[in-house]
């Protein structure tokens, strides 16, 4: 056992680790389009709690696929420019609190700015890759939150009184 003020710290960066080697890993052997966006996915949903990484898949998932719709829909309707993306994300991010999907914020505000500021000529097409791709990424994530810590902190032995 290891005791250290930076266990933490080893512990997510090694989950993050992981988790991103396998989605890049996977992402290229399905031949995915982007597998960056695999592994940026596998990195941010990541937790140092397994429990909560576990629990928080859901939400990011739904933050994913409401960020996607509504970056191509964006694209359907407006030319987009930098002030269109960060409205864009503005309004995922705005609408995932409405939906009571707080958690989902962040992702359905990166999604949305990454479909807007790159869709190429088809959006739906593009917006299916990035979900699928996120995706991917965030089933890494929770699949490498339900391996055990390898490290763990040594308790403080009890003084006999």
């Amino acid at each position: 056992m290891i005791h250290s003020n930076h266990t933490p710290a080893i512990q997510l960066s090694l989950r993050a680790a992981l988790a991103a080697a396998f989605a890049i890993a996977l992402a290229e052997l399905l031949r995915l389009q982007f597998p960056i966006y695999a592994m940026i996915s596998a990195v941010v949903v990541t937790d140092l709690q397994p429990s909560k990484a576990r629990e928080l898949a859901l939400p990011r998932l739904a933050g994913t696929v409401l960020g996607a719709i509504l970056g191509a829909a964006v694209c359907a309707v407006l030319r987009t420019k930098a002030w269109e993306v960060g409205t864009g994300i503005l309004a995922a991010m705005l609408l995932s609190h409405l939906l009571r999907l707080r958690d989902a914020a962040r992702v359905a505000g990166y999604v949305c700015g990454i479909v807007l500021f790159n869709f190429g000529e088809h959006p739906w097409l593009y917006v299916f890759h990035r979900t699928t791709e996120t995706a991917l990424g965030i089933g890494t994530a929770i699949l490498v939150s339900l391996v055990p810590k390898l490290i763990r902190l040594d308790e403080p032995a009890r003084q006999n009184s």
